[in-house]
């Protein structure tokens, strides 16, 4: 039997503000894919690390340990 491993819950509470449309638009496609409106957010949101040039920006500016540390990004990125 294998057990039901806990999800990793490192949240923090956000006061973002959004538009009504967006809202509605997580809301859907959670219900479409299953997940909640938090989930989907964080795994959205999380794409952004796959901007390249993005992580260039990082890579680029100087003093970025901590803020390749927070973003768990690799250096040789």
């Amino acid at each position: 039997m294998k057990f039901i491993e806990p999800k990793k819950r490192l949240e923090k509470k956000t006061d973002w503000r959004v538009s009504e449309h967006t809202k509605l638009t997580v809301k859907h496609y959670a219900e479409y894919t299953g997940y909640t409106e938090d989930e989907v957010v964080d795994i959205f949101l999380k794409n952004l690390l796959d901007d390249e040039k993005f992580t260039e920006w990082v890579n680029s500016k100087r003093r970025n340990k901590r803020i390749v540390q927070q973003l768990a990004l690799s250096e040789e990125i």
